[in-house]
């Protein structure tokens, strides 16, 4: 029998001091505890009798995965245990609203979304580099803190690469929320990470359109009809949805996942940069699919068979975000070309990496300097140019580029917060000659192997052979 609990009542040491929340799964409690100084929250499963057996399963799921977690996008585990038969875990208190009332509003600004849509791939993404799949991305489970960042709330569907999955080992049915699941989930596979960026496509849509692309089905056959027909494309519903948007939303929301971003740092580069995302047959696209297509997809369906790719943390290994420095006011030809060609090599052993070029242009700390120069042309525009000038040489075909001017006082500074903040994978820049200020001061290529939070690549000149015959 299930315990009735009350506000002042003792669980695990655990003072209870009111409910917060009350949902289908389980119920929120506010508790504190001597040793902690912060309010915190305990999460009490529903058990009673003719409850759903995938609430409890669920439950034991998250009680296994959340203590795996750490990092600011995701409640900090503090302790679980069992009271005669009501299970408790207890987890930090986050505080902030989840993205569900904001549908109420909907639909939201364009700019709106993609912030709200960039915070939110960003948390998906850290999450993803712990090996864990979340598999029930919605509004309701994306808290959205006062700094404007995105926190990830109940892993009771969750994947993680290395622990067990209790839930495909005891039901053989598609779980998920249905508006949200993912074409693959409805197949029953549980460790792909592009089913949360189809769920965050879902996400973006309803925010962007004020509809849900699929409805919410209530039957197998209304969730297996996503595995054929795509949504209405959200500018047929609202035309001040600019091209890009829509490009976004529709890449996340391919019925192939092998046709989806292939990570979520992806997603949330594009979102922060729509300037540079690359349009498609999708931004333009007016109509669903014709009759034709969808058969062909229901087909292919009916013998579907998924490729799984192991790990989530695999697919991130697969598709890194690359970033160039290039210092365009070096001239040394020999640099150059060991910069571009140290790129080629890299993007060579990752076919499906995204490459971004970056410079920074130096700005004074004191005062303001004028954006022309001498010739009347404005020196950011100029630059960009420049860039992409350089750039043609590594002729990337159609792998995706994007192009950056950092305006600031401090180059190395400037490179490492891009780094940091667009979740860089893998930093290559060039190393220049030392002299004696270089000695003194210390370079900036220093300064970036030694603070930046990825993988840096220094990439220094070939030197003359001195011996060789003149």
């Amino acid at each position: 029998m299930p315990v009735h609990v009350h506000a002042g009542m003792q669980i695990g040491g655990f003072e209870l001091l009111g409910p917060l929340h009350e949902g289908g799964m389980a119920t929120l409690w506010r508790v504190r505890h001597p040793d902690h100084a912060d309010e915190l929250l305990m999460k009490l499963p529903r058990i009673g009798y003719g409850e759903v057996a995938t609430h409890i399963v669920g439950f034991e799921v998250e009680r296994m995965i959340l203590p795996a977690l750490d990092g600011p996008h995701v409640p900090r585990f503090i302790a679980s245990g069992d009271f005669e038969d009501q299970p408790w875990l207890v987890m930090e208190h986050l505080h902030g609203e989840t993205l569900r009332p904001l549908l109420d509003r909907a639909p939201l600004p364009p700019a709106q979304v993609a912030e709200l849509g960039a915070a939110a791939a960003t948390a998906i993404h850290a999450l993803h580099r712990q090996q864990v799949v979340h598999l029930d991305i919605k509004p309701s489970n994306l808290l959205r803190r006062a700094d404007g960042s995105i926190a990830l709330i109940d892993f009771g569907l969750s994947h993680h690469a290395q622990l067990p999955d209790l839930l495909a080992e005891q039901f053989n049915i598609p779980i998920g929320t249905a508006p949200y699941i993912a074409p693959e989930q409805v197949l029953g596979v549980r460790n792909d990470p592009r089913s949360d960026l189809f769920a965050l496509g879902v996400t973006l849509y309803h925010m962007a359109t004020g509809e849900r692309p699929f409805g919410n089905p209530t039957s197998p056959a209304g969730l297996r009809r996503r595995l054929y027909q795509d949504p209405v494309p959200p500018r047929a519903l609202r035309k001040d949805i600019p091209r890009w948007l829509q490009e976004i939303i529709l890449h996340c929301l391919e019925v192939d996942p092998d046709q989806r971003y292939t990570t979520a740092a992806q997603v949330a580069n594009d979102l922060q940069h729509p300037d540079q995302v690359p349009l498609t047959e999708r931004a333009e696209r007016e109509h669903r699919a014709g009759r034709w297509t969808r058969m062909q997809r229901w087909w292919r369906s009916k013998g579907h068979e998924h490729d799984p790719r192991g790990r989530p943390d695999e697919q991130l290994h697969e598709a890194p975000l690359l970033m160039v420095a290039v210092d365009l006011k070096q001239h040394d030809s020999r640099l150059t070309d060991a910069l571009q060609l140290a790129v080629q090599r890299v993007l060579l052993a990752f076919p499906k990496a995204r490459l971004a070029c970056v410079t920074v242009m130096r700005t004074p700390r004191i005062g303001l300097d004028s954006n022309i120069d001498a010739e009347g042309r404005n020196r950011h525009v100029k630059r960009l140019l420049a860039l992409r000038h350089w750039a043609r040489a590594l002729k990337l075909g159609d792998r995706p580029l994007t192009v950056h001017v950092l305006e600031h006082s401090d180059p190395a500074e400037a490179l490492i917060e891009f780094a940091r903040n667009n979740r860089v994978d893998h930093l290559v820049m060039g190393a220049r000659g030392i002299t004696g200020v270089r000695r003194l001061l210390g370079s900036v290529s220093a300064r970036v192997v030694a603070e930046a939070t990825c993988t840096v690549t220094v990439v220094r000149a070939p030197q003359p052979d001195e011996n060789a015959p003149a």
